[in-house]
């Protein structure tokens, strides 16, 4: 299954987040993090200071207003549903357009599966460490709203 998301970001964008790759309901919806229960929207709301985006124009006007970008860690593979557990066959995204548009600080990556497809794949060939940041999947029920925003105030930071 080929990447069905074009990136979000501009020469502006100084922090990027990179999940694995887009859930049924996000590919349903061509925008990223579009399940429900899915907390991005809500945390990065809350980490920014603002309201929680309704539709995909407000969420892209709230990510670059303050300068995150957002993007996945694979451009193909093989995947069973939403299911990080199953993805396999993997390609990478070329991160290397928006690393050389835009004056990206920092990377993070939204669960473990990002950050371990990252340190497989992409660290070996750009170099740039990306930091791990609990997952904002339903699946991760062990996480809190309050405790996935705890976590998430790192980007405020790196964006101050």
């Amino acid at each position: 299954m080929n990447h069905p998301i074009a990136p979000v970001y501009d020469r502006d964008s100084q922090i990027l987040i990179l999940g694995s790759f887009p859930s049924v309901k996000s590919r349903e919806q061509q925008f990223f993090y579009g399940h429900k229960q899915n907390r991005f929207w809500r945390v990065m709301a809350q980490v920014l200071g603002c309201e929680v985006p309704e539709d995909i124009p407000q969420k892209r006007a709230m990510l670059t207003k303050h300068h995150v970008a957002v993007w996945d860690v694979i451009a193909s593979c093989e995947i069973t549903g939403s299911s990080d557990a199953s993805i396999r066959d993997v390609v990478p995204n070329d991160l290397s357009d928006i690393l050389f548009c835009a004056d990206i600080r920092e990377i993070y990556a939204n669960g473990g599966k990002a950050y371990q497809l990252y340190q497989k794949y992409i660290f070996p060939v750009n170099g740039r460490e990306a930091h791990l940041l609990p997952s904002t999947s339903p699946a991760n029920a062990g996480y809190s709203l309050e405790r996935l925003v705890d976590s998430w105030k790192v980007i405020r930071e790196s964006l101050d």
